[in-house]
Formats: structure tokens, sequence, C-alpha cells
């Protein structure tokens, strides 16, 4: 379970120093770290982030793109849908709190 987080780690370091994310790179780093990887993540990242601007993905908070747009209500759907909620509410008024 350590691997995932190691490499994620590496490449972090790597884009700080603003060297470009290889799988050399990484292995160099685990290897300097003394931490045991398997052989498939470093490679995998390195792949992964090849065309992937790092600092932009921190910064947007992995945020890939715009947000799906949601399709807009008409006006008159919002007035019969808030019409209809204050309609409930006042379901419950023939009673009194001290009755």
């Amino acid at each position: 379970m350590v691997s995932e987080p190691t490499c994620i780690y590496s490449a972090l370091v790597l884009q700080d120093d603003e060297v470009r994310v290889r799988e050399n790179k990484i292995h160099a780093l685990i290897k300097a770290a003394d931490v045991n990887v398997e052989p498939l993540w470093p490679g995998l990242f390195a792949k992964v982030l090849a065309n992937v601007n790092i600092g932009s993905l921190v910064c947007n908070g992995g945020a890939g793109g715009p947000a799906p747009s949601t399709p807009a209500v008409p006006a008159e759907e919002e007035k019969v849908e808030a019409k209809k909620d204050s309609e409930e509410s006042d379901d419950n008024m023939d009673f009194g709190l001290f009755d």
C-alpha cells in the first residue's frame, strides 16, 4: 500500500523542482528514500503524468475541466414548485401549539 503514495510524493517533488516526471526520475527518488515499491507503479505514474501540468492539477483541486452544466429550469416551473412547497407547509397549520 506504500507504492501509490510514494509515487505521488515523488511526482510532487519532481514538479516542485521543475523536473519533468519520468520513470527513471521516480525510481531515483524512491531508491534515495529507501522505500520498496512494486515495479509497476513508477512507470504507470510516469505515463499518466507525462502530459499533465501537476501544478495546475494541485491548484485546481483535481478539476479536470469545467463542471458539467445542468439544464436550466424555466421560471414557470420554479414558481409552480415554490407554490407547491408553500401549500404543503400550510397543510399542518390547522392546530395550535397549546391546544
